[in-house]
Formats: structure tokens, sequence, C-alpha cells
């Protein structure tokens, strides 16, 4: 439903927040509270502009109110009807992610170029404003995933030397999402046009060498080689709503395939 031109067309009225659910006890709090203190690995809800009165039911999906995308996309449209923006409106920030790791992750799961944006943290700010436009066009905007880092991890993960120069790095995110490549690079100070080419040409290459995951053969493959990703709260869903994860009969603990991974 996500993937449909006039869903896509009527969220661009929207700031869209996609919640993390297991990457912290807050985050899972959050989602417990749109389903009536359940926890599962998604969760939807439109909010008010002040992100607390709910304007739809909270449910696991839109498709549980809304039976066709064309209702849906009626619906958001109605909504932001209801909510004009007042006053002059600037281009929202670059999509981030909190954490390098999660980064890569998320895009080996959406089979994404993953640009990051690897600097001092005094020069995050400035690039990220200076991206704003290239970020969201039209050849760019839901095409691409960002991450903004003044950190060091992202150089361990691509096996790369603790020196590693900042710059503007394009990766081919790993089967899942626990590596990457790196197709090309730019310094920080680039312009917007070198960076857009360079994007075109890494997501060129991408296509060019990367199959698409069947989602089947990708759990049964990864589940084969031993791959499990550790996540900050543990996996799995609370259905009865007892506050506890409900584990497999007969399991003392879950597995540790991260839902908000890849590998499902």
């Amino acid at each position: 439903m996500f993937s449909k031109n006039e869903i896509i067309e009527a969220s661009r009225r929207f700031v869209c927040v996609r919640v993390d659910s297991y990457e912290s006890l807050a985050n899972q709090s959050l989602v417990r509270s749109f389903l009536n203190g359940r926890f599962a690995n998604t969760a939807f809800c439109i909010l008010a502009p002040d992100g607390e009165t709910r304007l739809t039911r909270s449910g696991r999906s839109p498709s549980q109110q809304f039976p066709t995308t064309e209702a849906f996309a009626a619906k958001l449209n109605a909504i932001a009807d209801d909510y004009q923006p007042k006053g002059k409106t600037e281009l929202p920030p670059v999509p981030d992610f909190n954490r390098f790791g999660l980064a890569l992750n998320v895009a080996a799961a959406d089979e994404r170029i993953l640009v990051l944006v690897a600097t001092a943290e005094d020069q995050i700010k400035g690039l990220e404003r200076r991206l704003r436009p290239l970020a969201w066009s039209n050849d760019v905007q839901g095409r691409f995933h960002f991450d903004l880092d003044s950190g060091s991890a992202w150089k361990e993960s691509l096996s790369l030397p603790a020196d590693a120069a900042p710059g503007i790095y394009f990766i081919k995110p790993g089967a899942y999402g626990l590596d990457g490549k790196i197709i090309s690079k730019l310094e920080p100070d680039a312009e917007n046009n070198v960076i857009l080419a360079a994007m075109a040409a890494a997501n060129k290459s991408y296509k060019a060498t990367t199959v698409r995951k069947n989602y089947s053969d990708h759990v049964r493959e990864g589940k084969r080689k031993g791959i499990t990703i550790e996540m900050a709260v543990p996996f799995g869903e609370d259905r009865d709503s007892d506050g506890k994860i409900d584990h497999a009969p007969g399991a003392e603990r879950p597995p540790r395939y991260g839902a908000d991974s890849n590998f499902f």
C-alpha cells in the first residue's frame, strides 16, 4: 500500500515517522501505546500536529481501517486539508538514523544505496541543511537512505582504518545489513549536482550487481548460516499485553533475529 503512487503523493503533506520498534524500551512503549498495551513490530496511527490527538484508530496497519488504496489516500488528503500549514514552510531535515549500524541494516532491508555523510560534529548541521534540496528532490526522495554521522562506528562496519577520512560515502549494503561495500566517495564540500551524479551512478551499479531478495529464501539462508542480529530489546511479540515478550514454548529466550532488521 505504501508504495502506491497516490499514497506517496498524499504522504508528502505529512510528517511521516518510522519507529524502530526493537531499538529501545522507549520505542517499544510507544508502539504499545498504539496497540492497547500489546506489542508487535508494526503499529499505525495518524496524529494531529500536537503529536497526541489521534485522528484515526490505531492498529497494526492502515489496511485494517482502509480496505483500498484509494480509501486510504482519500483519508490522508482529507486530514491534510483540515490542517493546512501556516506561514512559510521550509524543506524538512534530511532523513537520518540514530546510528550507522541501523542505517546499514535498513538500507539492506529496503535494497537501497546508503549515503553516509561522515564528518566532524560541528560540521553536521551545516551539511544537513545544504543537502536538504538534494534529499527532497524528485530524483532522490524515497530512493536512498541517508546517515549523518560524526562518530567512528561506520569505519569498523566498513572495514576501514581508524584514521579513515571524512567524506560522503556511497555504500552498497551487504545482504544482511551487517557490512557494506563502498562504491564511491566524495569530499564533504562537494556540490549538490556532483553528489546527485554520484548517487545516480552508485544506484545504477547497485541495480546491475544485485539480485532482488526472495523473502522466504533470504530468511532460510540466513538461518542456515547462523546470522543473527542482537537488538536493544528482546525480539518477539507480546500478544497478551502482560508486558513480557511471548517466548516460543520451551525456549529460554526468543531468537535474536531483529524484526527491524532485514532478516524478517
